[in-house]
């Protein structure tokens, strides 16, 4: 990452998105919004990759009938990582295994309700 953030400042920053008062479109996925805190995210992680990641999967049946997703990211030693869907009650809809990523956060968790990519602070 050229502008590295340490992962204790990132989650900081973080904190203090609560609830949001601007969403944005991604332009290759005009259907789905994402908050503020979402987009910070994204442009201080340098991880667009995993919004596109997350709104391209929801074509996937089992995903896309899910009213409330959580997308958990787990950074392996090997700096591959594992993605899971969960259902809101910690049911795995389904897991993805990426095989390399430079997202900062050794786990996060993003949710996705009403075509809105959010953090759990601003739920």
């Amino acid at each position: 990452m050229a502008n590295k953030i340490k992962p204790e400042e990132l989650l900081r920053d973080l904190a203090q998105f609560t609830g949001t008062t601007q969403w944005f479109y991604h332009p290759l996925f005009p259907s789905f919004r994402y908050t503020e805190g979402v987009k910070y995210l994204a442009q201080t992680a340098e991880c667009y990759w995993l919004l596109e990641y997350i709104f391209s999967n929801q074509i996937i049946p089992e995903i896309k009938e899910q009213e409330f997703q959580v997308w958990k990211i787990v950074v392996n030693d090997d700096d591959s990582c594992n993605i899971t869907v969960e259902d809101g009650n910690k049911n795995v809809v389904k897991e993805f295994k990426i095989p390399f990523t430079s997202f900062p956060l050794k786990e996060f968790d993003l949710w996705f309700t009403d075509n809105v990519l959010l953090l759990k602070s601003e739920y």
